[in-house]
């Protein structure tokens, strides 16, 4: 069976993009890290999967598969591919799009400059939310991983994430210490984990480890959750630019109550077939 796919990018953070709408399909975990391969066979960091609404408040739903093949639940730079390329495909001709995912419900709306900012909803703060094993809620957290102990935020965006402010994110260890917090056994479901560094209140940089990928260029939902801490921190401003290693991004968060909104750039590679 031929599949028509098409391949994005967010600020480097890439995508395998399937209609499964005009061509009904499923694949396994297998066929996703198969094709996820950058030697033999597409690559990407996720592959997401465009399909009819799930309920009446959506125009879309979309799944979201890492390069390993697990499902997540999430993914900022994915959702702002998502609302271009179902314009660009002509499956709807709205410039504001309603977008289902497993964890959440959020609004893209593409901009005149051709950058794409998406409603991503409001964070979750409490532990039980997250998920996170501490009884009560806390601004930070302390944690153990590898013999030193850590103070980390923790929020989800739909997706579990981590948040470590240090001063330097170039000399960050993310190849080393992602994987020891994002797989640390007080986030029963894993996390993505970002290394930030406020460089003044209205800018940060930041790299993530994200569970199931690695470190990646680019994380949308990484960012707004960078930028909550932050702002719960009280050391960042209501809009922040959030430079990541792939470009930057443009997040703002009101405060509690209210919804993130991130801006920033949803660019298509090149379309192809594959068989499966």
């Amino acid at each position: 069976m031929l599949i028509q796919f098409t391949k994005m990018q967010g600020l480097g953070n890439d995508f395998l993009v399937v209609d499964t709408i005009s061509q009904p399909v499923f694949f396994n975990q297998a066929q996703i890290r198969r094709l996820a391969d950058r030697n033999f066979g597409i690559g990407f960091d996720q592959m997401l999967l465009i399909e009819p609404p799930h309920h009446p408040e959506s125009d879309f739903h979309f799944r979201i598969f890492n390069a390993d093949g697990s499902e997540a639940g999430h993914c900022g730079n994915g959702a702002r591919c998502v609302a271009k390329y179902v314009r660009r495909k002509g499956l709807t001709w709205k410039y504001k799009t309603r977008l289902s995912t497993s964890t959440a419900t959020l609004e893209g709306r593409l901009e005149r400059n051709g950058d794409v900012t998406v409603d991503m909803g409001k964070p979750r703060l409490e532990p039980s939310e997250v998920p996170l094993k501490f009884a009560e809620r806390s601004v930070s957290y302390h944690l153990e991983a590898g013999g030193i102990r850590y103070h980390v935020g923790a929020v989800s965006m739909g997706n579990p994430h981590c948040v470590l402010q240090i001063e330097d994110v170039a000399q960050a260890p993310v190849d080393k210490l992602g994987p020891l917090l994002s797989e640390h056994n007080y986030f029963p479901q894993q996390a993505n984990v970002g290394f930030m560094q406020i460089e003044d209140k209205g800018t940060i940089r930041l790299r993530v480890y994200e569970r199931g990928v690695g470190e990646t260029l680019a994380c949308g939902s990484g960012a707004c959750a960078a930028v909550v801490h932050g702002r719960l921190l009280g050391s960042l401003d209501e809009s922040v630019k959030v430079i990541l290693p792939g470009g930057a991004l443009k997040v703002t968060w009101r405060g509690e109550n209210h919804g993130v909104a991130m801006t920033g750039p949803a660019e298509f590679v090149f379309e192809g077939q594959f068989e499966i």
